[in-house]
């Protein structure tokens, strides 16, 4: 045989041959014969299980679920029960720092959180957040785990491969490869408001939330957090919240706090069409044209008005609103950002302080009178609750920040906004002290709940 043929055949036959010394992660088309397996041995581990249990109440009327009436009045008598979930987490500090979804382990009584080594830990939540859907655990006794770090998920693009790992349907651990299919998802049925994403065509079942979205590089693209899907299975769309959210949620809940702190924008925006765009002069519709300030407002500060459109914070792009408190917030709080906006047809730069909102005056009462408005508890709305509550920028007046004791009867609720009372508008607290404080037999209460005006009529 020829040498030139014989070097052929070998290299042929060690083409074909096993190699799992020499597996190494696909870096490109001609790599994808090889296997994702170095890259699952090396961050799997840190992927966990975990179980959490909630003790919820049952209610037995028929009408205890009803939109209307389940505001308004105690109908049913309440059974606890237990409820359980099962879902995933990632240890991101060798000290058991986990993170997973809010809806998770969000309200559970007890966590138990499950190694891939079989190792057991009990778990509680120290940071958690509802509309971001992220939860921080600690879990008890922890040291020398194994951890991931953060990738730059600001870095990511469209087609990088991706692995899912999680727990779905309580299976076991369990991997699914994919590519990101897209950044920047936001919208109906992705959060309570907050909700920015990163799209896979990675399956995403139940069970694998607040598992891990890996890059190529072994580090944490995203915690996977849901799907969309009509028939209840995976359908290829799902979505992870990006690392750069992940990575300021855990370093506040590493500072002690218990309630995840964003700067403050203090401003309403909307998304620019193709109308809005060509009507001010601009050469594409892009960014977030400015429909509201708030007096205290830090854009309002630097310079900006309304009708200016914002095009990037710090070099990165907005297009929409979760966008914007999206970069806002992996920001954090002190500092300045630079803010790219559109103005009288040219672009302009701003220095934007990232602040929270002002708690203002701190003005707030709690009546006590032989009344049904004993216990209740009211401020003067500043920017820190209208933040805090979601109100409009240009709520005013009087809100509801506790409902205790005889003020229960008055079906109040914490985050209400009272107009009137008994025909009387309430501007201030001196003016609900009195009205609070007089004798009736009657009582009407007129208010704001999420965006809509109530009255309600109460014996008293």
């Amino acid at each position: 045989m020829k040498p030139l043929l014989i070097l052929a055949v070998c290299a042929l036959a060690a083409s074909l041959s096993p190699a799992r010394a020499e597996d190494r992660v696909p870096q490109d088309q001609a790599d994808m014969t090889l296997s994702f397996a170095p890259l699952v041995r090396e961050t799997a581990p840190a992927v966990v299980n975990i179980y959490a249990r909630r003790i919820v109440e049952q209610r037995q009327s028929p009408f205890a679920n009803d939109p209307f009436f389940s505001q308004f009045f105690g109908l049913g008598q309440a059974a606890p029960r237990v409820q359980n979930s099962l879902g995933s987490g990632v240890i991101l500090r060798d000290d058991g720092i986990v993170v997973s979804n809010y809806h998770v382990v969000g309200g559970a009584d007890a966590i138990r959180v499950v190694l891939s080594d079989r190792r057991e830990f009990d778990g509680r939540v120290i940071l958690s957040d509802a509309e971001a859907d992220i939860a921080v655990i600690q879990l008890e006794g922890a040291s020398d785990l194994p951890a991931l770090a953060l990738a730059d998920s600001d870095r990511a693009e469209v087609g990088d491969l991706v692995l899912a790992i999680g727990n779905p349907f309580g299976v076991g651990q369990t991997v699914t490869s994919g590519i990101v299919s897209g950044l920047a998802r936001s919208g109906g049925g992705m959060g309570q408001g907050r909700g920015y994403f990163i799209q896979t065509d990675a399956p995403i079942n139940p069970g694998n939330s607040g598992g891990a979205l890996i890059d190529m590089d072994g580090r944490v693209l995203g915690i996977n957090s849901q799907i969309v899907t009509r028939s209840g299975g995976s359908n290829g769309i799902g979505f992870a919240i990006p690392a750069n959210l992940v990575r300021q949620y855990v370093e506040q809940a590493e500072a002690g706090r218990a309630e995840i702190e964003r700067p403050w924008s203090g401003i309403e925006v909307q998304v620019v069409d193709a109308a809005m765009a060509e009507a001010m002069g601009m050469p594409a519709p892009r960014g977030v044209v400015i429909t509201r300030l708030h007096p205290d407002s830090p854009f309002s500060a630097a310079g900006l008005q309304a009708g200016d459109v914002i095009t990037a914070i710090s070099g990165l792009d907005v297009d929409g609103p979760q966008e914007l408190e999206f970069r806002l917030t992996t920001m954090g709080i002190g500092g300045t950002a630079a803010v790219s906006y559109w103005h009288d047809g040219a672009m302009a730069e701003a220095e934007v302080t990232l602040s929270p909102a002002p708690e203002g005056e701190g003005e707030s009462l709690r009546i006590s009178a032989r009344t049904i408005f004993d216990g209740l508890t009211a401020a003067v709305l500043s920017p820190a609750l209208i933040e805090r509550f979601g109100l409009p920028l240009a709520a005013e007046g009087v809100i509801v920040t506790e409902v205790e004791g005889a003020a229960r009867a008055t079906r109040l609720q914490k985050g209400d906004v009272i107009l009137a009372i008994n025909g009387i508008e309430i501007r201030d607290l001196s003016d609900l002290e009195t009205v609070a404080r007089a004798q009736s037999r009657r009582w009407q209460i007129e208010f704001v709940r999420d965006g809509q005006r109530v009255a309600l009529r109460i014996r008293g």
